[in-house]
């Protein structure tokens, strides 16, 4: 069994052969889409961040609005980029949406991805401490952010408030319980998710990591969840952990499956430069008729050790369309796989 959610980029372009035409189509769309799949029995409705892009941005309004509008389906990015963060004001932001959804925030972190535009982070008034790089500063936000969702009081009070204090020092309010447990880690490496492991947050992996082996693409992500789930181990957490791998899945159930996708060559890993230093493995895709996709899918050796899968979804091709997506592998892949009964 196996949780499954869809994940959005939440792209839009003013381009005629666009479903998604503008930030305000991006937005509210994913809104609907989030309402739709929790209609059809997915898991979870996550959503990606991009800066100086025109893609999702700014998740807590969006994540409370989709929290205001749902009532199980589990709400969550894949992932913020904590290079631009402030980590007290986001835990504020994810309290407030986590208290709006009932406690369903799935929040996904990590140190980012390139992005649209060079060091952007420094547009939003961050930059390395003496001896850090970016990647250091993304973790120490990090940090900051994990501490502070404990909910202990780090703040001085003034001694003349405006308005009645409790006793003893102040924590951030609003503070949401249980979201501490609720934080993952978007890891590009072994050694990441090793490191998230021991800090006690769930593990997400994409269809991106370093190529560290040079074998296929599921074998070395599955090689990742056991590293992680070993540190975890050992570093004596008390819960069980949870570990996401995202995928492109379309079952070819009908016409427009296969203009869309019946042609697709996607059907193999590739090799690329994230930088001039990192070799990254990007993983396939899957397009087929659904006899031949659950068997495709039988040797992904990544999904098999996941407990929960995110379906990244084309959302320029419309809510309609991708609602359709996400009924097609839960109805016609799903149980064949044993992710549902």
């Amino acid at each position: 069994m196996k949780k499954i959610g869809f994940l959005s980029f939440g792209h839009w372009t003013p381009s005629p052969q666009s479903a998604t035409r503008t930030a305000a189509d991006a937005l509210l769309q994913s809104i609907d889409l989030a309402v739709a799949a929790e209609e059809l029995g997915a898991d979870g409705a996550y959503f990606r961040v991009h800066h100086f892009a025109r893609q999702l941005a700014s998740p807590f309004p969006l994540l409370a609005a989709i929290g205001a509008k749902t009532r199980h389906i589990e709400i969550g990015t894949g992932v913020i980029d904590m290079r631009y963060e402030n980590p007290l004001y986001m835990a504020e932001s994810a309290g407030a949406a986590d208290l709006i959804a009932g406690g369903r925030l799935q929040l996904g972190i990590s140190r980012g991805s390139p992005e649209q535009v060079i060091d952007g982070w420094r547009y939003f008034g961050y930059e390395p401490a003496a001896g850090e790089n970016e990647s250091d500063m993304a973790r120490r936000h990090t940090e900051r952010l994990l501490e502070v969702l404990r909910g202990e009081g780090f703040a001085k009070p003034n001694p003349q408030p405006m308005f009645a204090n409790p006793p003893g020092l102040l924590r951030l309010e609003p503070w949401s319980e249980g979201l501490r447990e609720r934080i993952w880690w978007g890891a590009g490496s072994n050694a990441t998710a090793v490191w998230a492991a021991k800090r006690g947050m769930n593990l997400q992996s994409s269809t991106l990591k370093d190529d560290e082996t040079g074998e296929p693409f599921h074998i070395q992500q599955a090689q990742q969840i056991r590293a992680y789930r070993a540190a975890w181990a050992e570093a004596g957490h008390t819960r069980t952990p949870r570990v996401s791998v995202s995928r492109s899945i379309f079952p070819l159930v009908d016409s427009r499956d296969r203009a869309w996708f019946g042609g697709s060559r996607d059907d193999s890993d590739k090799v690329g430069f994230l930088d001039e230093k990192t070799r990254a493995i990007f993983g396939r895709s899957y397009a087929a008729e659904p006899d031949q996709l659950i068997e495709q899918l039988k040797q992904d050796e990544a999904i098999a050790e996941a407990d929960t899968l995110l379906l990244t979804v084309p959302n320029q091709l419309g809510v309609e369309y991708n609602v359709h997506v996400i009924e097609s592998v839960l109805r016609h892949v799903a149980p064949a796989m044993g992710w549902r009964d």
